[in-house]
């Protein structure tokens, strides 16, 4: 059902995709490099795990699709999904990572910061917003992702968690 539907974006990166897709071939080639030439080696399952391993990622990391209405927060990369309830939204702003932390990859990651745990749904070339939970879900206490357009959608998300139905008018 659409007609509650606030705000949605879907996110990708060419970049993202490239690297994903040159890591499972290379990884593929080093396997089949490894296997033709050392029957039955550890090393060509290791190397053909990461080659599957990395296919996983061209496959599920391809887009992340973020729909926000009045009650949530969805968040989908490929078959993953975090839901966040916008009763649960204590605070909502840019997310501003230290640099070893901003570059730890894209897709999915988990990871403290400031003593805080975090679910991180990105991608490395785009701005990141974070949400704030009252209540964690399970160990998290921040939730954060990638969008092309941060701004907006922390006016919606703050909108929306304080019971408003428009940032703009006030409603």
């Amino acid at each position: 059902m659409t007609d509650d539907l606030i705000y949605t974006e879907r996110v990708s990166s060419y970049r993202t995709q490239l690297l994903f897709i040159a890591l499972t071939a290379l990884f593929g080639v080093l396997a089949a490099w490894r296997a033709k030439t050392a029957r039955a080696s550890r090393l060509a399952g290791v190397l053909l795990f990461f080659a599957a391993f990395f296919l996983f990622y061209v496959l599920n990391y391809r887009t992340l699709v973020i729909r926000l209405t009045p009650a949530a927060l969805k968040l989908k990369f490929g078959l993953l999904t975090w839901t966040v309830s916008l009763d649960n939204a204590e605070s909502c702003g840019r997310d501003e990572l230290p640099a070893s932390q901003r570059l730890g990859g894209a897709g999915i990651h988990f990871m403290m910061v400031r003593q805080r745990y975090r679910v991180s749904f990105n991608f490395l070339e785009y701005p990141r917003v974070v949400v704030a939970l009252k209540n964690p879900a399970g160990p998290v206490r921040d939730v954060s992702f990638s969008t092309r357009r941060p701004d907006e959608v922390i006016q919606h998300i703050g909108a929306l968690a304080m019971g408003l139905t428009s940032p703009i008018d006030g409603r």
